[in-house]
């Protein structure tokens, strides 16, 4: 199949220049629902932010989708921003130019962009070196809408299929919504992003608003998901995020959801502020440990006896770090000191720095008996605590001093 690539310089005021890689969804004449007004604007179009050759490739991958209301795009902070952070974590980044209700493209043209993209970048696969199975879509506002669209539509035949791409499958392994439009309800949607994608005509039509409202679509199939939204946003108001959430949840999709107090609609990864910029730290944690960055690998049943200055430790944890750090972080609770996991809940199989959180207080009452975290069993001994975790792994028994 051959794809239209073009190379736009971007050059600065110090005169270095950086070639972003863009590429056309569809094979040039193929392209359903056009308009003449894509030839304008360039869309539908992928811009490439590929690991392949960098030192932290890992093999992952994801499409993202900014926000605008369906009638522009926030293409800095919801797109070209994201996909570096993206990149700073290892993974490739695609962002896509999908088309807008501004330019007379309603549903399901923006549906149709979303899923041939996912499929691209799968299709794509082995050229970038990707996991054709850890592929997220990320969407902020009503970009977000549209990731929870694909989340959920992916069965959904929004075009006929025009070549090899579409034969793959267009669901997402993972989805990341970012203060997302969710429910076209009036009394929670944000009113432009419903009148945008919907478009004039069908604008008030409640049976196709309420089959768009991605909380509805929630199945047993719709990937795990990771969610994000701010209790101060009148924009985009938190029923939209919550709904969909809950109807994770009723369906046991593994989620997560964090809710900010203060933040306004539209922040982005908004890093400069100490308490909403840790979002992303946050979303990083999540992949890591729903096996985004690594391939998941076999985990343990493990059991063990952990003391502290000679006493059973009444209350707390034992964390197991694998060695490679893509590797999802296994914590287990210590309690009157012993602890047990099965294998799905167990630590990765090979080696692994342990650190330990806990204390003997309960048992001593004593002040000076607080919880210390420690990666060493000894005081003031720089040697990092070293399991190695088997199919098959004897009780571990760990005994701390911390004087």
């Amino acid at each position: 199949m051959q794809t239209l690539r073009i190379l736009l310089v971007i050059c600065f005021a110090t005169h270095n220049c950086i070639a972003q890689e863009r590429v056309s969804l569809w094979p040039e004449g193929k392209t359903p629902y056009a308009l003449p007004i894509d030839a304008t604007t360039g869309s539908p179009s992928l811009y490439l932010y590929p690991t392949k050759s960098k030192n932290q490739h890992c093999g992952a991958a994801v499409v993202i989708c900014p926000g605008g209301g369906y009638g522009g795009l926030a293409k800095d902070h919801e797109g070209n921003q994201p996909a570096q952070w993206f990149n700073d974590q290892g993974v490739s980044a695609f962002v896509l130019h999908y088309r807008l209700g501004s330019q007379g493209h309603h549903y399901p043209t923006e549906l149709a962009d979303v899923q041939r993209a996912i499929r691209w970048v799968r299709s794509h696969s082995q050229e970038y070196a990707i996991d054709p199975k850890r592929i997220a879509v990320m969407g902020f506002s009503a970009g977000g809408h549209l990731a929870s669209m694909a989340a959920t539509l992916f069965d959904e035949k929004a075009y006929d299929a025009s070549d090899a791409v579409d034969q793959v499958s267009a669901r997402p392994d993972f989805a990341i919504l970012c203060y997302p439009v969710i429910s076209f309800d009036p009394t929670v949607t944000h009113g432009g992003s419903r009148k945008n994608l919907l478009g004039p005509e069908r604008v008030n039509d409640e049976d196709l608003a309420k089959k768009l409202s991605s909380d509805n679509n929630v199945t047993d199939r719709t990937p795990r998901t990771f969610l994000f939204q701010t209790d101060a946003d009148t924009g985009v108001p938190a029923e939209n995020a919550t709904r969909f959430y809950l109807a994770l949840r009723a369906k046991k999709i593994p989620a997560e959801f964090h809710s900010f107090q203060n933040g306004p609609h539209g922040v982005g990864l908004y890093r400069g502020d100490p308490t909403l910029g840790v979002w992303s730290e946050l979303l990083a944690n999540w992949l890591r440990a729903n096996s985004f960055y690594a391939i998941a690998q076999p985990r343990a049943t493990i059991t063990g006896e952990v003391t502290l200055d000679g006493k059973p430790v009444s209350w707390g944890s034992i964390s197991f770090y694998p060695d490679d750090k893509n590797l999802p972080v296994t914590t287990v609770r210590i309690r009157n000191g012993k602890f047990s996991a099965k294998r799905d809940d167990g630590p990765m199989i090979g080696s692994s720095k342990v650190i330990f959180e806990g204390s003997i207080w309960e048992a001593t009452g004593l002040d000076k008996d607080r919880s210390v975290r420690l990666e060493s069993l000894k005081p003031n001994d720089s040697t990092k605590t070293i399991v190695k975790i088997e199919e098959e792994t004897k009780p571990i028994r760990l005994e701390y001093f911390s004087r």
